[in-house]
Order: C-alpha cells, then sequence, then structure tokens
C-alpha cells in the first residue's frame, strides 16, 4: 500500500512528487511509500512555450520539463515510484484509505492527490460529485474543477494544479502542488507545520 498515490505526471504532480520525495531524511517521512502515475499525454505542458517564468530559460518548451521533471525525480528520489503507461479510471474509498483503478491494474493508497488537467474530459469515476465549473476559466472552454477547500476534496483525497480552480499557469500549478505536498508532509508531521529545503553549504 501507497502512504500517498499521485495521479498525473504534469507540473503539479511532479512538483508534488519532488516535494515529498525531497523529505525522505525527516524521521516523519523516511518509510513513506511515495508513488505517482506519470501520466502526461493530456497535460498542457505538451503544447506550452514558456518566456515569463522565473528561473527557466526563454524558450524552454513545456514537453521538455516534462520529461526533464521525471528525470529529475528519477535522479534525486529514486525511492518516489513512477507508473508509466497507466491511466487512471477510478477512485473508490476504502476501509484504509483508497482503491486506485487504472487501465491495467490497481493501486492501493493511504491519501490520493489528483493532479490531472482541468478539461471536461476527465473522466475518472468516484469524483463526479466534486465536478464543477471552474471558477477561473472562460464559460464557453467548458473547464472543470473539484470542488475543495485549500486543496482538500475530502478525507484523505486531495487536488492540486488547474483541477484544483487556479488559473493555467506554469507557477501557480507548481506551487498548487508543492502546496499540497507540505500539507502532506505536515499531516505526516502530527500536524506540525512542514517546509522543505536545501541550503548552500558554507
Amino acid at each position: 500500500m501507497f502512504d500517498v498515490l499521485i495521479i498525473g505526471g504534469g507540473a503539479a504532480g511532479l512538483s508534488c512528487a519532488l516535494i515529498l520525495g525531497s523529505a525522505n531524511k525527516q524521521a516523519f517521512a523516511k518509510d513513506k511509500q511515495i508513488g505517482i502515475i506519470v501520466h502526461q499525454k493530456t497535460s498542457h505542458l505538451q503544447t506550452a512555450l514558456f518566456n515569463n517564468v522565473l528561473g527557466i530559460t526563454p524558450g524552454t518548451t513545456g514537453a521538455s520539463i516534462l520529461e526533464s521533471g521525471k528525470q529529475q525525480l528519477t535522479s534525486l528520489y529514486p525511492h518516489v515510484i513512477q507508473i508509466d503507461h497507466e491511466k487512471v479510471t477510478e477512485i473508490s474509498k476504502t476501509e484504509n484509505g483508497f482503491l486506485v483503478k487504472t487501465n491495467k491494474t490497481q493501486h492501493t493508497t493511504k491519501l490520493v492527490v489528483v493532479a490531472v488537467g482541468y478539461t471536461n474530459l476527465m473522466t475518472i469515476e468516484g469524483l463526479e460529485s466534486y465536478i464543477k465549473p471552474h471558477p477561473r476559466a472562460k464559460a464557453e472552454k467548458n473547464r472543470i474543477w473539484l470542488k475543495n477547500t485549500d486543496h482538500k476534496i475530502d478525507e484523505g483525497l486531495y487536488v492540486a494544479g488547474t483541477l484544483a480552480g487556479w488559473r493555467s499557469q506554469l507557477a501557480i500549478a507548481c506551487g498548487s502542488g508543492s502546496q499540497v505536498a507540505t500539507d502532506i508532509l505536515t499531516l505526516w508531521n502530527n500536524g506540525e507545520h512542514v517546509k522543505i529545503h536545501d541550503k548552500v553549504s558554507s
């Protein structure tokens, strides 16, 4: 069983995974089983070009960020399990957490982070009751969000990125995923607030 399973390998999902993975030296996180279903085919980053994001070289493509993000996660935090070539079809509540079914298999997890795109083509059974029109997108675009409070949909169920109701900007999506990660780390740390930073050695 995973302690947390992230669904989606876009900006929000990968950011969430990187922050969670980087906490492995902390006593409250070192033995946690972290997984991410790195489905990227529907990510809006596939066609994105970035000139206005702090720290990213102008002209960088979203497709290259998707690929380098997976490589970064593999290189720095190999204990985070990346699940490729699977698409989630259903999420259901269980006695101990959640059952996540994909087109190939199923996974059990204590916590779920949904970080897929915000189009109305999103079809994951079990989430229908949370779907609402997106509050920060033009109505004619038929964008959706999963109704939440501070990224929390329900007990143990989180949402990150545009599907959480945020605008479609890379920095916002990354920040949303990072926020969810620190909320989960805080939960694991018995409610004591957590943020994870690396520092240059003096």
